[in-house]
């Protein structure tokens, strides 16, 4: 049995303010001197690195649709070792899941951990009918313990007299609005926690007008938690994996580096903007911003590098931005810029959202570092798309979401391969780009 303090901070809705509020509170108890390990519902991959920065250890998506009911729990358990509290920042409202069901949702999450929830409200234009909000989001769902609410954007202190004159559940923070410590969004989402220090400084906003005293409490009686011991067992490193790492490719789920490192990979982080390609036995190239990156990509002799080990056959696994950097080339604002030129299609950034949902995808074959036949699930969020030559080859299936082409993803091209589904690694998925990886070793 693992007994383990968290707490669930969900919102009623998509920009209540519980990302800076979940990111204040993380900064406040690691300041008082507790191991503070974040979670975050969902696929989402950028408010986890403004958490990583601030508490100094990995923040770990929690996804029921990708990972399993059984998978959340391992994750949490393993990922919380060491730390004082956990603190899991919801996604969406409380109670939004997958096609309007709770499958997937902050609700959901919170059930699986039992956990008790933070409600965060967003008191703007509201005052007594706050309380109207928290009794309908404590009572929809009796097995979801709302065991208290922090109200953000207060106004005035008159603003926050009205609102209590009426009680509902126990107030843990009354934070004020504060449109100076506002993060900048483009369109994938917030900027990503390198380019701004701006949430780490909501700690002393926390710390000022929130009980945290009484938060460690309702996260420490939070009950003990069963290991469903579903760990693959470390293997010894056999294979070098190069991960591109920098501005242009940083979406990465850290359950999937952690799976290739136990499915016995040692990880070479290395930046294809600034770096030659590293001495590998295979690659990974996660999403990111390769458009906003596109000189400098195009202008390094990485991608020159990288065309070589293609020639030789080296393994290469791309996803999203990484599959763009594979392209012949890349269109965005007007200008057209030279990419790896290994996977045979253009891309071009486009002005609205070309696709956003979960993914679920059976490899076809066709891909050196996919499974034939094995199943995994994932997320698909780009503004971008791709021409691809007549007789491309496509490794993916999708039975859910929309790929590069009305179903098909994984363009394939000789040893490398590149999609728009951000995948979930499963032990299988890790172990075969590993295995791909040794074998070129060998040759």
């Amino acid at each position: 049995m693992h007994r383990i303090p968290r707490i669930v901070l969900a919102g009623t809705h998509s920009g209540c303010g519980k990302t800076t509020i979940a990111s204040g509170l993380m900064a406040a108890l690691a300041a008082r001197g507790l191991a503070v390990q974040p979670f975050k519902v969902g696929p989402d991959f950028i408010d986890p690195t403004h958490h990583s920065a601030i508490c100094g250890r990995p923040s770990r998506n929690l996804d029921p649709f990708m990972m399993g009911e059984a998978g959340v729990r391992e994750t949490f358990i393993r990922g919380s070792a060491g730390a004082g509290i956990a603190l899991i920042e919801g996604v969406m409202g409380l109670y939004d899941g997958l096609e309007g069901t709770d499958i997937a949702s902050t609700a959901h999450v919170a059930k699986i951990l039992d956990a008790p929830v933070i409600l965060v409200v967003d008191a703007g234009g509201a005052s007594r009918s706050v309380h109207a909000m928290v009794r309908g989001y404590a009572g929809f769902d009796p097995e979801v313990r709302v065991a208290g609410v922090i109200i953000n954007r207060i106004g005035s202190p008159r603003h926050l007299a009205m609102i209590e004159e009426t009680e509902s559940l126990p107030i843990y923070g009354a934070v004020p609005r504060r449109n100076d410590l506002a993060v900048e969004s483009r369109h994938l989402g917030l900027a990503m926690a390198a380019e701004t220090g701006m949430m780490a400084r909501y700690g002393a906003v926390v710390e000022e007008t929130c009980d945290l005293d009484a938060i460690i409490g309702l996260a420490a009686s939070a009950p003990p938690l069963t290991d469903p011991g579903m760990a693959m067992p470390r293997q010894e490193t056999r294979v070098r994996i190069g991960v591109a790492d920098d501005a242009a490719f940083c979406f990465y789920y850290a359950d999937n580096l952690e799976r290739l490192a136990r499915a016995g990979a040692d990880l070479a982080f290395f930046s294809p903007m600034a770096d030659r390609l590293p001495e590998v036995d295979a690659l990974y190239l996660g999403g990111g911003y390769p458009e906003l990156h596109a000189g400098a990509l195009s202008s390094s002799r990485c991608r020159e590098d990288l065309r070589r080990a293609v020639d030789d056959g080296m393994p290469v696994y791309a996803e999203c931005g990484g599959l763009l950097y594979l392209s012949e080339r890349l269109t965005t604002d007007g200008a057209d810029y030279p990419m790896a030129g290994i996977l045979p299609a253009t891309a071009e950034m486009t002005g609205r959202i070309q696709a956003l949902g979960y993914v679920e995808a059976r490899v076809a074959g066709g891909a050196p570092v996919l499974a034939p036949g094995s199943l995994f699930r994932g997320h698909e969020f780009h503004y971008s798309r791709l021409e691809c030559a007549r007789d491309a080859r496509f490794a993916l299936e999708l039975s859910r979401g929309r790929g590069i082409d009305e179903g098909r993803d994984g363009l394939a091209a000789g040893s490398a391969v590149g999609q728009y589904t951000h995948a979930y690694f499963t032990d299988e998925f890790a172990q075969t780009l590993v295995k791909a990886a040794a074998r070129f070793r060998r040759s």
